[in-house]
């Protein structure tokens, strides 16, 4: 008999995600529901999670324990967020108008725009103002039900400011309710000041950046843009087979603006996750299922670039690749803290159902981020981190309405709406 400090009750419907992860091909459809649940929690961990009339078989309900009536809502696992860039300085918001008036990707980049424009913000800014600014952020993904969330440096391109960015994300993991997973992204553009030197700047990633971010125990994860403009099949191979030696785990972003081959470094590399993906072939797709490698998705990113295109969703599941869901808070083409709006955007653009899009956005993006045996369903032994949603799972893609209710992270609620 488990006991217990915190109970949520009288739910209408739990969908734990409970199971072995990732979840692939039609698995991926299994949300684990269970109609007039209850979740109960004992130091911040679920002990119990399934039907009402079970409780009490199995968990003794301490005296004074927080009760939370879940009435008339839905009780789903916190949502893992795998792929954000929520660390930096800048506003590029006036780059949005220009896109809706026509302008690419490209054109904004050609004119100095892109991400050499938040590397001059971010290299000017302090650690304090980077950590005030992130917070802010933070408290949005909070509220929309985000309570792990992976960060990644990327906009400094110099040791010192990368280094900064991650000692930035170390303290906000610290210190914000969101728990952070740090990944280093050195390797994210070549910076305008090594123009005509990219060996250079790649092995200054290799021989100075990696270990001082691995002295410093500041990342978890080494990432590399791998994509048409950024960096080749094979020098992405060369920075990560470099940071896996020196102990980080691979994953990549990967052929979003065109087939740039990312796929198969991914699967070559045994990254754990490869990202964007929308221009992903079956080939691609094989080579990922074969190697065990996440599609992390982030449709919120292709709307907003205007890309005209979504990720291949179906086909990724159809051939047994786990899918994800990200946001990819970003100042450029992640204008959206939302999990849920990300969720609706798989649904209505990538044709993925509400139950695929919610294991992408719970179990599979945990175990995207090696935190499936801590996060991403509501199973005793994981920590107690929940969204109680007014209504049904339905009700949470009904975009701009307040439907979440109540965010819970280690058994504590750090968001509820008014």
């Amino acid at each position: 008999m488990q006991a217990a400090d915190f109970l949520i009750e009288h739910a209408d419907r739990v969908c734990t995600c409970a199971g072995p992860a990732p979840r692939r091909g039609a698995a991926q459809r299994d949300a684990t529901a269970v109609e007039g649940g209850v979740v109960a929690a004992q130091e911040g961990r679920v002990v119990y999670a399934g039907p009402a009339n079970g409780l009490h078989e199995h968990v003794q309900v301490q005296p004074g324990a927080m009760r939370i009536d879940a009435r008339g809502c839905t009780i789903l696992p916190g949502f893992v967020d795998p792929h954000t860039h929520v660390v930096f300085a800048g506003d590029r918001r006036d780059e949005l108008q220009r896109r809706l008036d026509g302008a690419s990707y490209a054109d904004i980049a050609a004119g100095g725009g892109g991400i050499a424009r938040t590397v001059a913000a971010t290299r000017a800014a302090s650690e304090d103002e980077l950590v005030s600014l992130a917070r802010g952020r933070l408290d949005e993904m909070l509220a929309c039900g985000t309570t792990t969330c992976e960060a990644k440096s990327g906009y400094g391109l110099t040791t010192e400011s990368e280094l900064r960015q991650l000692r930035a994300i170390q303290r906000l993991n610290a210190e914000h309710a969101v728990d952070l997973v740090p990944t280093f992204l050195g390797a994210h553009a070549v910076p305008d000041d090594y123009r005509g030197r990219r060996n250079d700047y790649i092995r200054l990633v290799i021989e100075e950046m990696i270990p001082e971010v691995v002295e410093e125990a500041l990342a978890e994860w080494c990432d590399v843009f791998c994509d048409e403009g950024a960096f080749t099949p094979e020098e992405t191979l060369t920075i990560l087979s470099a940071a896996t030696a020196a102990g980080l785990k691979p994953r990549l972003h990967a052929d979003e603006l065109a087939r740039s081959g990312g796929s198969e470094v991914a699967a070559r590399v045994g990254a754990r996750s490869a990202d964007h993906l929308i221009f992903v072939d079956e080939a691609g797709a094989d080579a990922l299922a074969k190697a065990g490698v996440a599609a992390v998705l982030l449709p919120s990113a292709a709307f907003y670039l205007k890309l005209g295109r979504f990720a291949p969703a179906r086909m990724l599941i159809a051939r047994g690749v786990p899918v994800a869901l990200a946001s990819d808070v970003n100042p450029g083409g992640g204008f959206s803290p939302s999990i849920p709006f990300a969720m609706t955007l798989a649904c209505f653009a990538m044709h993925m159902t509400l139950e695929e899009a919610l294991v992408a956005a719970t179990l599979n993006a945990a175990w995207s981020l090696d935190r499936a045996d801590s996060v991403g369903s509501l199973e005793p032994g994981k920590l107690m981190d929940a969204v109680i949603v007014k209504g049904t799972l339905a009700d949470l893609i009904r975009v701009g309405a307040p439907n979440v209710r109540m965010v819970i992270k280690r058994g504590k609620a750090v968001y509820w709406s008014q």
